[in-house]
């Protein structure tokens, strides 16, 4: 049995994913979502690489911050990136199968504090990305 919990993060990350034009055009999956957390992944194209024959880091830059999105934006209030970091350890190539795992470490009032990880399929770290976030006000689910 899953709690109302999991069933708004859910229906939040449908409502998103619908007109998320950006991760979905890239490849991205979304593979889980529940409250605070959330599980994208993507497989590195040819046209994704840099002139070092690596995946760009703009690329692994928007998979985090997708997996931040999702994560941030599973309790039905509209929430938006206020800053972020990362910092990149290794390097990604073509046809190498990302996946970012966000998880949320603090949230209070209107601002949230959430680290993401990207790793190879092999679990070998790509890059740590942390991202603050700020409510807006709306809802995404329900009426306001």
């Amino acid at each position: 049995m899953t709690s109302s919990n999991d069933d708004t993060a859910r229906a939040c990350a449908e409502a998103l994913w619908a007109t998320d034009n950006a991760s979905r055009t890239l490849g991205m999956q979304l593979i889980s979502v529940t409250p605070g957390n959330a599980e994208l992944a993507m497989t590195v194209r040819p046209d994704m690489t840099n002139g070092h024959g690596t995946c760009h880091g703009g690329f692994i830059f928007t998979l985090a911050d997708s997996a931040f999105a999702f994560a941030c934006n599973t309790y039905d209030e509209r929430t938006v990136a206020q800053h972020a970091q990362i910092t990149f350890i290794a390097p990604a190539k073509a046809g190498d199968r990302l996946t970012a795992k966000a998880a949320e470490r603090s949230r209070t009032g209107r601002s949230g504090i959430y680290d993401i990880t990207v790793t190879l399929e092999t679990g070998q770290q790509i890059a740590e990305f942390r991202g603050h976030s700020r409510t807006v006000g709306g809802s995404i689910v329900t009426a306001s």
